[in-house]
C-alpha cells in the first residue's frame, strides 16, 4: 500500500519504504525531514530495525550528507544483509538482487524499475565472504546490480567464483562488470563503427601535474575527472598546462581520468545529450537533455522551463526507434558485443558528422519514471516500455 509522508507520520510502525518510494517523495518536491526524524527515533526505539535506518540512510544521501548516510547504512547493515519488497501485484516472479553498500551509484537502482510490478524482490548486500546459494532466499533469477567501481571490484571479485556455478539464472554477470571503468570502455570500443568514445587514460594525478605530456599527447582541451566520479563530480574541462596544474592541486585521490573534449554542439549552437539504456542489447530511450553548456545533466539542462525542449524530447522519444536506434544501431550494437552486460546505460550525443559520442558506460545510472507527469506527459509511455522490457527479461532468463 501507497501512503503519503502525512500518513506515514501516523502509523504506529513507518514500514521499509525503500529507494524508489523516498526519490518519489523527493521528486514530488517534499521536505523529508520530519520522516527522517521519525525513522531515527524509529530506530532508535526498535534497535534490529535496519529498514528504518536504510531508509533514513538514503534521506541523508538525497540530501548530501553522504558521511552520515555511510555510518547510517553500516549500522543498518551489521543487524541484517537481507531486505525484501512484495510485489504490488500477484506474485509471478522472485528477483535476488545482489548489492553493494555504498551511495545511490553503488548499484542498478533496480527499486525503480520494478514499481507496480508483479515481481517480489529480495535485496541482499553482500560482503567480502561469499554466502551459498541456499543461505539466500529463494528466487528465480539473480541480478548483479554492483556498479564498476573501485570499493565494488573487490566485492564483485569475491563473488565471481560462486556465482559462476550459481544453480539459478545470472544477469549481468560479474566477470564482464569491469568492462564499464571508463578507460577499458575506451580502450574496447576504439574501433565502433559509426560511434566514437575519446580514448580514456588512467594518471597518477601528481605525476601528470608535474609533467602534463598526457594531456598534451592528448591535445587540449582535455576533460580531468576523478577515478569513480560520476555525475559531473569534479569534471574539468581544461584549456592548457597552468590550468590543469591548478586543477589538479584540487582534486582528491591518487589517480584522475584524462580524455580529449569532443565539441559535440549541433548547428543550432546547442548540446544535447542522451541517455539510452540496452536490455538484452535492445535500445531504449531514457531522456534527452538540450542545454547552452557542454557540461549537461537532466536536472540542470532547463528542461521544465522550456516548452520547445520538452517538444524535443519528445519527439526524440516517439521515434526513438526508427530515428535514433535505427542511425546508431551499429554503435549499439557494438557496444552490447564488447560490453556484455545484459542491463547496461549509455551516456551520449551526436557528433557534426553523425557519429554516436559514447560519454559514459554504466548499468547503474539512474533511470525512473518520476519526473511531473503534467510537465512531461510523453515520458510514461516511454519508460513504460523500458521498464516492460526489463521485465520481460527478467522472465526471458526464469525461462517463463
Amino acid at each position: 500500500m501507497l501512503f503519503s509522508i502525512e500518513e506515514l507520520l501516523t502509523l504506529p510502525v513507518i514500514p521499509h519504504l525503500g529507494l524508489a518510494a523516498l526519490m518519489r517523495f523527493n521528486f514530488q518536491g517534499l521536505d523529508l525531514r520530519p520522516l527522517y526524524e521519525r525513522l531515527i527515533r524509529q530506530a532508535t526505539e526498535r534497535e534490529d530495525d535496519a529498514g528504518a535506518m536504510l531508509d533514513a540512510a538514503i534521506i541523508l544521501r538525497i540530501y548530501g550528507n553522504e558521511p552520515l548516510a555511510r555510518l547510517l547504512q553500516r549500522e543498518a547493515l551489521a543487524e541484517r544483509r537481507h531486505f525484501h519488497f512484495s510485489s504490488r501485484q500477484p506474485t509471478r516472479l522472485r528477483l535476488l538482487v545482489l548489492m553493494a553498500p555504498g551511495d545511490l551509484m553503488a548499484n542498478i537502482p533496480v527499486e525503480c524499475l520494478l514499481e507496480d510490478s508483479d515481481v517480489d524482490l529480495h535485496l541482499y548486500y553482500v560482503s567480502e565472504q561469499p554466502v551459498a546459494p541456499e543461505a539466500l532466499p529463494e528466487h528465480d533469477v539473480v541480478l548483479v546490480a554492483l556498479s564498476e567501481t573501485a570499493e565494488n571490484r573487490r566485492l564483485v571479485n569475491a563473488w565471481q567464483p560462486v556465482l559462476a556455478a550459481w544453480p539459478r539464472p545470472l544477469l549481468n554477470d560479474p566477470s564482464r562488470i569491469a568492462r564499464v571503468a571508463r578507460d577499458t570502455a575506451a580502450e574496447l570500443l576504439a574501433e565502433m563503427p559509426g560511434g566514437l568514445m575519446p580514448p580514456t587514460l588512467r594518471v597518477k594525478r601528481l605525476s601528470l601535474a608535474d609533467a602534463p605530456h598526457d594531456a598534451n599527447a592528448i591535445g587540449f582541451p582535455v576533460l580531468v575527472r576523478p577515478v569513480d566520479s560520476h555525475a559531473g563530480n569534479d569534471l574539468h574541462k581544461i584549456g592548457d598546462p597552468v590550468t590543469l596544474a591548478a586543477v589538479l592541486a584540487r582534486i582528491a585521490g591518487e589517480h584522475v581520468f584524462i580524455a580529449p573534449f569532443i565539441d559535440y554542439r549541433s548547428s543550432d549552437g546547442l548540446y544535447r545529450k542522451y541517455r539510452v539504456v540496452l536490455i538484452d542489447g535492445k535500445p531504449y530511450a531514457c531522456h534527452m537533455a538540450i542545454s547552452d553548456h557542454w557540461m549537461i545533466h537532466y536536472l540542470n539542462a532547463g528542461m521544465a522551463d522550456s516548452a520547445a525542449k520538452r517538444a524535443e524530447e519528445a519527439a526524440f522519444m516517439a521515434s526513438f526507434d526508427a530515428g535514433f536506434a535505427a542511425r546508431h544501431a551499429a554503435a549499439l550494437a557494438a557496444i552490447h558485443a564488447c560490453i556484455g552486460l545484459d542491463y547496461l546505460g549509455i551516456d551520449c550525443a551526436e557528433t557534426a558528422d553523425g557519429r554516436l559520442l559514447v560519454f559514459e558506460i554504466d548499468h547503474a545510472m539512474v533511470v525512473h519514471a518520476m519526473d511531473p507527469v503534467d510537465v512531461y506527459p510523453y515520458k510514461q509511455t516511454a519508460m513504460r516500455r523500458l521498464f516492460m522490457a526489463f521485465r520481460e527479461m527478467l522472465g526471458r532468463a526464469a525461462g517463463g
